[in-house]
């Protein structure tokens, strides 16, 4: 049980946290849902981004075009090549350990 600074019990009735719990954070998605969805001068603010975008893509900007292009394809699936030029035999070590990254692989 908390003592208050005197060292003493709480008196009856008396909080140990007269503030309550803190309010959680309001989740993610609803926050975005608001904000781009909030209209100025009859356009909601997501098209306000997407065509601020297009203006820059059309403009030659490559970050806004690759962004354009995400957004409606998804980004692009990546591939890695491994060759191994030994007869040794492979051997996968499976850890829940973070790999150190100051080890010299």
């Amino acid at each position: 049980m908390a003592f208050p600074h005197d060292g003493k019990k709480f008196k009856k009735g008396q909080s140990g946290n007269p503030g309550g719990r803190p309010k959680a954070l309001p989740d993610i998605k609803d926050v975005l849902i608001d904000a781009l969805g909030e209209e100025q001068n009859g356009v909601s603010a997501l098209k306000a981004i997407v065509l601020s975008l297009r203006n820059k893509a059309l403009k030659g900007d490559v970050k806004s075009c690759l962004s354009l292009i995400e957004m409606y394809y998804g980004k692009p699936k990546q591939t890695v090549e491994q060759r191994f030029d030994s007869n040794e035999p492979l051997v996968i070590v499976l850890s829940d350990e973070a790999p150190n990254e100051n080890s010299a692989e």
